[in-house]
């Protein structure tokens, strides 16, 4: 994919061949066949057309081949239409599914458009080619344009990305994810190439093409991390092993300020070993083949094959040499400014990763322990990391470990040396790695140039799934599920965004949650711990392994959803989780060391002490590492045990990755994501060449069908109102009326004529929505409607024709004949005599002819009388019309009335609106200021946390400092106690001995006593002293430190004077710039302003919406755990039951067989009776047992349910003191409103009064600096005739000499105004003062000028000389008078642009013809083509109307499901209350039957019993004689039985009720159990929500809160930024107006010579205006044009009256920013008050230092002599040890003395100790406190900032009426201007049918006339006719016959006369019919 430089054309491989889409035939074909896709084994999918159905299966015909196939209805996919083929945007798709998708996208491919858009993604499938579409022509053709202007391209990510951070001001993230080899690193390449060449920062260059210095650093830092940090794999030949995010920061313009790189999973395992035809890292390979002899010899480099870690030797990659790479690596460092000694560095760490692998250990022969037999490596790898050769050997074959207290030496065997090795290999690579980073980083950053916002890169890997997957890609598709996530969160928050904007009903998805269990079962901290977190577990416990790991994992979440064991015991797998890609089998072999990664801590601490200090550098961490010290429980084999961790000084691999990875999503979440997938298309690297199944994989992994996926919730099919209505209007002919109507309505009524399902579609406000396939079946019903209507006007067309000819043909046959029978006559009579006779004389005849003319003059008079109704018909509709107009007119004069009236009161409206938004404004503005003030005390807040934060440090090391001290003086303190002990046993044995010395002795006890006394009081004195002197140690730091922020803010406060003294003089020259800028900002505002109300709108709603739905969620979820709960304890308890009964039937069935088995004796039934007591007996022990337990459980419950309610009231009782609080702030804050707002209306009539004054003031300011501009201008253009003006100025020298002597007063006053801007810098009021001096200055200005005019005046005859120079000056004049004329003729120019605009429009609109015809021609050919196949359509339509007709059915059938779903469920609530009712009676009469039927099987029993006993008796008193001795003893013996029986009976009845009375209990336990159970973790589950509802909010707001402080951080350096700017311009400024005043002295001799001028060009404007007014004159002749012209004059008006309310808008903002800045010159003098105050405060405290100095002093001095007293006693002391030598009993004494003292020791040191802790816990509690207090006022923070919110929202809807009212005026102004234009054309059309009613009534009386004329001359004629038919008759003579000859003769002249005068009638009629007919038109 990257660029290439052959002569390709590049638009090929960008844009689709149109043509090719829109193919006609293959519509036709679409439509014929009924394309559908089928799933393939070879393809994916294949094209076939539907043949037949049958039930759940379709008989299918293949496109490819033709072979029919039978696929189930649910595999088949909907083919889109033709001209959906090669869609840009697959979203469009109608159809969206995974087969269009594929087709889609392989169509592209093999047309060589690899980039395709994908809703929010850029789907790019890699070539394997060169392709020509990255060249620099490219980018300047994707620059500044839209992302659908252009065609797909991963240059239109980076440009819309680019463009949205700098419009919206936010922050850009692309994420390029794919497999291995899919172009993820060319494409983020090419981002920062297209990054680096639009927003270049190098400004002055000459060629735009050649970078700055930070863009080519940032382009090549990217050929120093691939070569350390890419590799070849089999997939790739320069494969990212890690994972990367760019961050290109950018400044407030979009020039590149900076970069920075983080890194992610570096696969740091090929180091030191790869896999089969693959390459470790690139680096290794370069610095090999490139390295010259003297760096080899210095690196101690060897051939490929010489080291074991490079596993297969040196594989070369095909078209790259390592040579040449590394000597591009080498200048890319050379370019990111790399130090030599650095790269050197770099290298030797380089060799000695692949000397560690040259590192050879053997196992000894008669013990497992490894050594080193040949030490040549350890040496040179040693040479190269700066390490002792010995040391090295010893820490890797016998480290020291830690056992206990003591350090052992243990040996190492050969496996646990090799892994060593190989472990500090990878460390070494990885550190190096970040190090490299990191200066990288180092080398981008600018921290000169901050940057605004920044645009962020991610390349990292996609989801992968193998056979079997490691902790590395349970990493990496653990970071995808979370980019999933935020794709799926950001794409359909857009997506219902928009829903909103258009008004749809939509309940808002969080398609989000969807991924949330997977990831909760990877990342979840407890409650059941996930993935992560059970192995960091792992990693704590001794003698844990990866297979507890794995058994633990299968206990905690076995039960997880998204989990699942492994099926059978042979998979090799040892759990799945299934992600939202598909189910991934993971092997969890080495998880555990992999999570640990530790490492030999003797080499690293080696490492650490190396000579070298790049090496030292990289080894700085050694406490934070895993040592072989922290193992606990070792097994024979070193890796079956993991490590314990010293006091939380290490942190594992999962919790870093998790921590950088939560960052990383936190980032992307505060910007704007672009999505990039990037597709691999074969394994094969083949271009051309895409295998479906792997690009579905991909499309898969990729979250492409996902997205596809939540498209099809919703409604991705679009299509505006009026392209729906144009396209589909066929299918609905009579739905929509004639005339105009709303396209929405439109479109609402043709819906409802296609009886479309309502699920299918939404109307929105511009769109109509719909979902997936709805759009395919409407094309295809216009297809069918087409060819039918193209069917009928083709038949109707031919029936035309036919007829047309059968006409003619009928009229051919008629003219034959009467041509046959003409032809006949004249055969017979053309030799007829008489015939020929007759055709010679009828010519003379002419009595035929005069009938002939009678008859024609008959029907000229005829239609002349019609004509004369005609016209006398359009009179009297002229007249009514007429009347008709006058009416009209007079309704519209009262309309007009009405609206202005409605009018002025809309003005006024506007007038009050208009005030009310400027109290509102005012309002607001002093809500902002509160702000920014509760901000600043935020923030002061903040700073002084971390100033006690800090203070409590340098506490803690003050309190270690005096621990080490106290110990010291305890040890001497010790020592010298033990010596005074051994000098008085000394003494006790010299008395004992000596006797003589008794006199010596009571003086040297004597001497000893004092001497201790003295000690004593010395050591209490040192005690206090070396407190007193820590106390000032602290005071001293204290007070330095706050001297230097003293000095700090003093400083700061200098530099913000000299930088608002720039200020104030920039501020003046910007108000000018500002008054232009205002306009501009004000058009801006109103559209952010609108922008900002819609999307707190959407929010509002949003944010309801999802309250509600998490509400409803919550609350079903709770209803489901309570039904769950009830149906497990109803279940439970019949199973209960159950059991019961079966044990109660099988022990009743086992007693009865025992008892008939035992009937037949007494013995045994007395043993029966034992047997019975005893398990009566243990079934009363059981049942008190039972109870006993249950009322334990019991007792517990209700504990725990007691503790419960406690916590819960204790809960309840701190929300409402926290409530109460929270009132009494609120009710603070709102007196705190109140008095804010009296203040406010107290500044706003200050505020009122002092605008009025400073209005004034700039009025005056403004004409004279328009006169000012006006002299500028006159005086560029005279500069080159001031030369030639010279020699004859020497007139005007004695003004020059008075003006000069004026300059010099105005020297001398500029001077005076210098000195008093001074004073007045001192008390920071200089801007009214100098407004003051300027209106001064303007006034005497003013004077000068008056002056300088009468002067000119006087000089006139002088300059007349001059004024042959002046011609050019008379020539601009003329000129002037051309610009006057083209004013005139501007209102002429706008009625040519009007015209032109009307020629456009009717250009256009011949256009859209041509395309109409155009399109109805396609049509034509459409529809021969599909003539062939009309009998198929018309079964397809009968076909479609059963289906549509069997659809509408269906759907009457789900609304009835419907209704009978929610009876049902109403049923089923009534059934389960039923139930829960029945269950309960029928356990009441369970154990009713029990009782029942163990009380009726006992009697049975007793009584069988009895029968057996009277049986027994009877039969023994038969038997026997001698038993009657003992009938007695057997009536007793019966008697007794039958009290036995009745006492068994009780107490068997007593039983039963006790047993029943338990069991009832027991099952109202149960119950009760149950129930409080569910309440319990009901509650828990609320407070759990609440919980993380509070936690939410609160994370939230602290982001807010970061948010807001990053941008107050951003305004302070801009600020800073621009405050030296203004230093700059002042100085600047000072030289600019000494220049000035030079100048100025300049200007005003230059200024009488203009003035003159200027008198000469006010003459000739009143010239000009003369002619104007004769220009005037002449136009009013032409009043049409006038009339026109009044119209757009008085719309010019308005616009000018709008201009001027803008002007006004805009003055009082320049009056505001004038208050504004006033107010800030007042923030100045507070500003200097406190500085003031400040350095009173710091003079205090350098006095009190200077006190606690000498006291300090004083105290020095009198410890010095304390030791120098010391140092004395000392000496008598030594004198004394002396002779105390002697006697080896006081040693033996004070040994025992000093063990004494050492246990008291132990005691002091216990109770310091415990003391320590208490004040340590004190300053706990204090901290604890504090951020106490600090939470509490950001929650005080964010109620005002709620309250904020709720006055802007209020504002907000002010704006929205006042914006309202605006537009109702402008309508009404609209409605205004269109009655006057209608009025005026009513007007001109009333005039005209005046004027032409006037000439018809003349033309009316001309005819009138003229028929009378025709009348009289039509009599005479007859007269004439009647009297020669009288002649003719009688027959008179020749002379007669010759006299009407000739009376013919005259007769026929007069006819001619008279056929004259009727030509002329005709002619006149002709012209009346003429004029008449454009009226009538």
């Amino acid at each position: 994919m990257s660029q290439r430089s052959g002569q390709e054309d590049p638009e090929r491989y960008l844009f689709v061949d149109r043509a090719v889409v829109y193919n006609p035939a293959a519509q036709a074909d679409w439509t014929a066949k009924r394309l559908v896709w089928i799933p393939s084994e070879r393809h994916g999918f294949e094209a076939a057309s539907i043949r037949e159905e049958r039930g759940d299966e379709v008989v299918v015909e293949l496109a490819e081949n033709g072979k029919k196939a039978v696929v189930n209805k649910d595999d088949i996919q909907k083919m889109n239409p033709p001209k959906f083929s090669k869609v840009e945007d697959m979203a469009e798709l109608t159809c969206l599914n995974e087969a269009s998708v594929l087709h889609n996208l392989k169509d592209r491919y093999y047309s060589g458009l690899i980039y395709t858009y994908s809703g929010l993604f850029c789907v790019v499938i890699n070539p394997y080619k060169n392709l020509p579409i990255y060249s620099d022509n490219i980018i300047e053709m994707y620059r500044g344009k839209k992302r659908h202007e252009m065609p797909p391209h991963i240059y239109a990510i980076s440009e819309s990305a680019y463009r949205c951070m700098l419009q919206d001001r936010e922050d850009q993230s692309i994420l390029c994810t794919g497999e291995s080899g899919a172009g993820k690193t060319e494409n983020t390449k090419k981002v920062i190439q297209y990054l680096a060449h639009v927003a270049s920062s190098h400004k002055g260059r000459k060629d735009h093409n050649i970078p700055g210095e930070l863009e080519r650093q940032l382009l090549q830092a990217n050929p120093i991390l691939e070569s350390f940090g890419n590799a070849k794999t089999v997939k790739n030949d320069n494969s990212s092993r890690f994972g990367k995010f760019i961050r290109i920061n950018f400044d407030v313009t979009g020039y590149i300020v900076g970069a920075n790189i983080e890194t992610y999973l570096l696969e740091k395992s090929r180091a030191i070993r790869q896999a089969k035809d693959e390459r470790t890292f690139h680096v290794f390979y370069q610095l090999l083949a490139g390295a010259g002899e003297h760096l080899k010899s210095d690196l101690l480099l060897e051939g490929f094959n010489n080291y074991r870690f490079l596993s297969n030797g040196n594989i070369p990659i095909p078209g790259q040499q390592d040579k040449d790479n590394f000597q591009e690596t080498m200048e890319a460092m050379h370019i990111m400014s790399f130090a030599h000694e650095e790269i050197l560095a770099m290298l030797k760490v380089v060799s000695s990763v692949l000397q560690f692998g040259n590192i050879i250990f053997k196992k000894e022969r008669n013990t497992d322990q490894a050594s080193m037999p040949d030490n040549t490596a350890a040496q040179k790898l040693c040479h190269l990391l700066g390490m002792n050769v010995m040391e090295f050997t010893r820490a890797i074959l016998s480290p020291r470990i830690k056992v206990g207290r003591d350090y052992v030496q243990k040996a190492q065997t050969k496996e646990q040396a090799d892994f060593a090795v190989e472990a500090l290999a990878k460390a070494t690579y990885e550190r190096l790695f970040r190090w490299l980073v990191h200066r990288i980083n180092k080398a981008l950053d600018r921290t000169k140039r901050q940057g605004a916002s920044f645009i962020g890169i991610l390349d990292i890997a996609g989801f992968e799934i193998f056979q079997l997957n490691s902790f590395e890609q349970l990493c990496i598709n653990y970071t995808n599920e979370k980019l999933q996530q935020l794709f799926n969160h950001t794409m359909f928050i857009l997506e219902q965004e928009e829903y909103q904007r258009e008004g749809i009903e939509w309940s808002f998805i969080d398609f989000g949650l969807d991924l949330q269990p997977c990831i909760d079962l990877i990342e979840r901290p407890a409650n059941p711990p996930g993935v992560l977190a059970l192995l960091d577990e792992e990693c704590w416990f001794p003698k844990a392994t990866d297979k507890t790991f794995v058994d633990k994992l299968i206990q905690e979440q076995g039960t997880h959803t998204k989990f699942q064991k492994p099926r059978q015991l042979k998979d090799k797998a040892d759990f799945c989780i299934i992600h939202y890609a598909g189910r991934v089998d993971y092997k969890a072999d080495e998880w555990l060391m992999k999570n640990m990664d530790p490492l030999n801590d003797n080499v690293a601490t080696l490492l650490h002490q190396s000579t070298d200090k790049f090496v030292a550098e990289l080894w700085k961490d050694v406490d934070r590492i895993v040592g072989l010290d922290q193992v606990a429980g070792m097994n024979e084999t070193a890796f079956g045990a993991t490590y314990k961790t010293k006091k939380g000084m290490f942190r594992t691999v999962g919790q870093l990755y998790k921590e950088s990875l939560t960052k990383l999503m936190a980032t992307l979440r505060n910007t704007n994501p672009n999505f990039v997938r990037c597709i691999i298309p074969n394994h094969e690297k083949r271009a051309g060449k895409l295998e479906p199944h792997l690009v579905l994989d991909q499309l898969r992994c990729n979250g492409v069908l996902e997205g596809i996926r939540i498209c099809r919730q919703g409604f991705p099919n679009r299509i505006v109102f009026q392209e729906f209505r144009q396209r589909y209007e066929i299918l609905t002919p009579n739905a929509i009326p004639k005339g105009f109507m709303d396209g929405k309505q439109a479109c609402e009524r043709m819906i409802q004529a296609l009886e479309l399902d309502p699920n299918l579609f939404r109307i929105g406000q511009s769109k109509i929505f719909f979902r997936t396939g709805v759009l395919a079946h409407l094309e295809e019903e216009r297809d069918l409607k087409i060819t039918d209507i193209i069917i009928y006007f083709q038949s109707v067309c031919r029936g035309y024709l036919a007829r047309k000819a059968f006409a003619k043909k009928q009229q051919q046959l008629s003219a034959l004949k009467v041509l046959q029978r003409n032809c006949a006559a004249y055969l017979k009579l053309r030799h007829w005599q008489w015939w020929r006779l007759f055709t010679k004389v009828k010519p003379l005849l002419q009595v035929t002819r005069q009938e002939e003319e009678m008859q024609a003059k008959d029907e000229e008079l005829i239609k002349v009388k019609e004509r004369q109704l005609k016209v006398e018909n359009e009179l009297v509709e002229m007249e009514r019309k007429h009347q008709q107009l006058l009416e009209e007119k007079n309704i519209l004069a009262e309309q007009l009335h009405a609206e202005t009236e409605l009018f002025a009161e809309a003005e006024e409206m506007r007038v009050r609106l208009l005030s009310r938004k400027q109290e509102l404004e005012e309002i607001l503005h002093d809500l902002e200021s509160r702000v920014e003030e509760e901000e600043e005390r935020n923030q002061s807040l903040q700073n002084e946390k971390k100033k006690m934060q800090s203070h409590i440090q340098d506490l803690e090391e003050q309190l270690d400092e005096e621990e080490a001290a106290r110990q010291k003086l305890q040890l001497d303190k010790v020592t010298a106690e033990a010596k005074i002990k051994k000098m008085e046993e000394d003494i006790l044995l010299l008395e004992d001995q000596n006797s003589k010395f008794l006199k010596e002795k009571k003086l040297l006890e004597d001497r000893i006593g004092e001497m201790t006394t003295q000690l004593t009081e010395e050591e209490e004195k040192a005690k206090n002293l070396g407190k007193v002197k820590n106390k000032q140690e602290m005071m001293m730091v204290d007070l330095e430190e706050r001297l230097k922020k003293e000095e700090k803010t003093r400083q700061e406060l200098e530099k913000a004077k000299r930088k608002l003294d720039a200020e104030t003089t920039d501020l003046q020259d910007q108000i000018v710039e500002l008054q232009a800028q205002i306009e501009e900002l004000k058009i801006q505002l109103t559209k952010k302003e609108e922008e900002l109300q819609a999307a707190l709108a959407r929010s509002d709603e949003e944010t309801v919406q999802k309250n509600n739905a998490l509400k409803q969620v919550r609350e079903l979820q709770a209803h489901l755990a309570e039904l769950q709960e009830d149906l497990e304890s109803e279940k439970m308890c019949r199973t209960k039951a159950e059991k019961l009964k079966r044990d109660l039937s099988e022990e009743l069935e086992a007693l009865k067989t025992e008892l008939e088995d035992t009937l037949d004796t007494t013995a045994a039934q007395q043993e029966l009776r034992s047997k019975r007591e005893q398990e009566v007996a243990e079934l009363k022990k059981a049942i008190d047992e039972e109870t006993k337990n249950h009322e334990a459980q019991i007792q517990e419950m209700r504990q725990r349910h007691g503790t419960a309610l406690e916590e819960l009231s204790e809960q309840l009782e701190q929300a409402k003191r926290f409530k109460a609080n929270l009132e009494k702030n609120k009710q603070s804050l709102e007196s705190d409103n109140k008095e804010m707002a009296c203040e406010v209306k107290s500044l706003q009539q200050a505020k009122t009064e002092s605008e009025h004054k400073r209005k004034k003031l700039e009025a005056q300011l403004q004409e004279f600096m328009a006169r000012a501009t006006e002299v500028e201008r006159t005086k560029g253009e005279l500069s080159e005739r001031s030369h030639k003006l010279q020699t004859e100025l020497d007139n005007v020298s004695a003004l020059l000499e008075e003006s000069e002597k004026k300059g010099v007063k105005m020297a001398k006053e500029v001077d005076k105004l210098n000195s008093k801007l001074q004073d007045l810098e001192e008390l920071r009021q200089e801007e009214t003062r100098q407004k003051l001096n300027l209106s001064g200055q303007i006034r005497q200005l003013e004077v000068d000028k008056n002056t300088l005019l009468e002067q000119q005046e006087e000089d006139e005859e002088a300059r007349r000389n001059l004024e042959k120079q002046l011609q050019t000056v008379q020539a601009q004049l003329f000129e002037t008078k051309k610009k006057l004329e083209e004013d005139v003729g501007a209102m002429e120019g706008l009625e040519e642009v009007k015209r032109k605009l009307q020629k456009d429009m009717e250009l256009t609109s011949q256009r859209l013809e041509e395309k109409t015809m155009a399109m109805d021609k396609m049509d034509k050919t459409k529809n021969r083509l599909q003539q062939e196949l009309d009998d198929l359509m018309v079964d397809l339509d009968h076909q479609r109307q059963i289906v549509s007709n069997l659809e509408k059915k269906q759907k009457k059938f789900d609304q009835l499901l419907a209704e009978e779903k929610t009876i049902s469920a109403r049923y089923a609530e009534e059934r389960d209350r039923a139930e829960a009712e029945a269950r309960e009676k029928e356990t009441k009469a369970l154990s009713m039957a029990r009782a029942l039927e163990e009380a009726l099987e006992a009697k049975e029993e007793l009584e069988r019993f009895n029968k057996q006993l009277r049986a027994e008796m009877e039969d023994l008193m038969s038997s026997k004689d001698d038993v009657g001795k003992n009938v007695h003893e057997l009536e007793k013996s019966k008697r007794t039985l039958e009290q036995q029986v009745e006492e068994m009976r009780t107490q068997l009845e007593e039983l039963e009720d006790e047993l029943q009375a338990t069991e009832d209990a027991k099952l109202r336990l149960e119950v009760n159990m149950q129930a409080m159970k569910a309440q319990f973790d009901r509650d828990l589950q609320a407070r759990d929500e609440q919980g993380e509802e509070k936690k939410r909010a609160l994370v939230k707001q602290v982001r807010e809160m970061e948010a807001e402080l990053e941008d107050e951080r951003k305004q302070r350096t801009l600020s800073v930024a621009a405050k030296k700017k203004l230093e700059m311009d002042l100085s600047e400024l000072e030289g600019q107006i000494e220049a000035a005043n030079k100048g100025r002295d300049e200007a005003i001799k230059q200024l009488r010579k203009l003035q003159a001028q200027m008198k000469d060009y006010q003459r000739e404007l009143e010239e000009a205006r003369a002619s104007r007014d004769e220009i005037f004159t002449q136009s009013k002749e032409n009043e049409k044009k006038l009339k026109s012209l009044e119209a757009e004059i008085l719309q010019l008006q308005e616009d000018h009256a709008a201009s001027e309310r803008a002007r006004r808008h805009a003055e009082q903002e320049r009056d505001e920013l004038a208050d504004e800045i006033s107010n800030s010159a007042s923030g100045k003098s507070s500003l200097l008050e406190e500085k003031r105050r400040l350095e009173a405060r710091i003079a205090q405290l350098e006095e009190e230092l200077e006190e606690e100095q000498g006291n300090m002093e004083l105290l020095n001095d009198r410890f010095r002599k304390t030791n120098m007293q010391v140092d004395s006693l000392n000496a008598e002391l030594a004198g004394e040890r002396n002779t105390a030598q002697k006697s080896e009993n006081a040693r033996q004494q004070m040994e025992r003395q000093n063990k004494d003292l050492k246990a008291k020791l132990a005691e002091l040191e216990g109770t310091v100790k415990s003391k320590f802790k208490a004040s340590i816990t004190a300053l706990e509690a204090k901290i604890l406190q504090l951020e106490e207090q600090l939470e509490q006022e950001a929650k005080e923070r964010a109620a005002a900032n709620k309250i904020v919110r709720r006055t802007e929202k209020k504002l907000k809807e002010v704006m929205m009426q006042v914006e309202d009212e605006r537009r109702h005026a402008d309508q009404y102004k609209e409605q205004m201007e269109k009655a006057n234009s209608r009025m005026k054309q009513l007007k001109r059309q009333l005039e005209e049918a005046e004027e032409e009613a006037t000439r018809a009534n003349a033309s009316r009386r001309k005819l009138q006339r003229e028929l009378d004329d025709a009348t009289e001359a039509s009599e005479g004629l007859t007269r004439e006719v009647s009297s020669l038919k009288n002649r003719l008759r009688r027959g008179g003579p020749v002379s007669s016959f010759s006299s009407s000859r000739s009376g013919r003769r005259n007769l026929n002249l007069d006819g001619a006369s008279i056929d004259m005068s009727d030509d002329d009638a005709d002619s006149r009629a002709g012209d009346f019919n003429e004029t008449q007919t454009p009226n009538a038109e």
